[in-house]
């Protein structure tokens, strides 16, 4: 797989500025202060804790790091290809979508970058907060990594309001000033970061299971208004049923669901619809 250099900017700078802190008050404030460092259940805690901290971080650089997938420079679409029953057009023009700036046609499902300066397989968004494009190839570690950051989040709030109690509950004076400050700031930063990462990969989920992208959601608005208004009903070619999106994006071994694999994407040139099965019916 290839990698996209690596080129660090303020908001990567923030995100893992961000881990930093949030781990370090977690294990040397937030535990230390409730359970105790070097308690049994204090180990346990900072072992489990660190180990999804780190998957976190894991998934994180390879996000960064794994270019989302480039358009082949001889790529032409087969129009006359008979296990591809749809090709993607125009909408004015009905012509084959060709990129003007890359000088190309584009695959089912690929997008021009603005920021990249070219196209992406099966785009979903440019993300600023890993530098990088969300698409094909890089999607399913996004995807992780967003949910393992939820599952942090989740985990050192538990910690930080646990500590809090303790605290309250123990009436220390000693340090009380400092410690008031640090759980002010954790407050402000960990509560609003877990809702906001809780809605994206909530919003993820949905589109997994419809094996939509963040384009194609707003596109099949525009499309579903547009049948309706011409008496028909609309379906997104892609979704082929909850399981089999999942299976298309986590992989068919859920083994491997929650690691950073891809194995199983293809080379994001076509992907089935569900014209596919309809097709499989009817020759059965």
């Amino acid at each position: 797989m290839s990698k996209k250099k690596c080129r660090v900017t303020l908001p990567v700078i923030l995100v893992v500025s961000a881990i930093c802190y949030i781990y370090f008050t977690t294990i040397f404030v937030f535990l230390d202060r409730w359970l105790g460092l070097f308690s049994s259940p204090g180990l346990m805690n900072a072992v489990v804790f660190t180990a999804i901290a780190a998957i976190c971080v894991f998934n994180y650089v390879i996000a960064i790091l794994r270019d989302p997938g480039r358009v082949p420079n001889p790529f032409i679409p087969d129009i006359e290809e008979a296990h591809n029953p749809i090709q993607e057009v125009k909408r004015k023009s009905g012509d084959l979508r060709f990129c003007q700036k890359c000088s190309h046609y584009k695959p089912p499902r690929a997008h021009h970058c603005r920021v990249c300066k070219r196209c992406v397989l099966r785009m979903d968004h440019h993300c600023i907060w890993i530098n990088n494009c969300v698409g094909h190839a890089n999607y399913k570690v996004f995807f992780i990594f967003v949910l393992y950051a939820v599952i942090a989040c989740i985990y050192s709030a538990v910690l930080l309001l646990g500590s809090m109690v303790s605290d309250t509950a123990q009436d220390e004076q000693q340090n009380e000033g400092s410690s008031r400050t640090v759980y002010v700031i954790s407050c402000l930063l960990l509560f609003p970061l877990t809702i906001a990462l809780g809605v994206l990969l909530g919003w993820h989920i949905y589109l997994t299971l419809r094996n939509k992208t963040t384009i194609e959601y707003y596109e099949g608005v525009r499309a579903m208004w547009l049948a309706e208004k011409g008496g028909e009903v609309y379906r997104h070619p892609y979704d082929l049923g909850a399981y089999d999106n999942l299976t298309l994006v986590l992989g068919p071994n859920i083994f491997s669901w929650l690691c950073p694999t891809s194995g199983h994407i293809g080379s994001g040139l076509r992907f089935p619809t569900v014209y596919d099965k309809l097709t499989g019916l009817s020759s059965e």
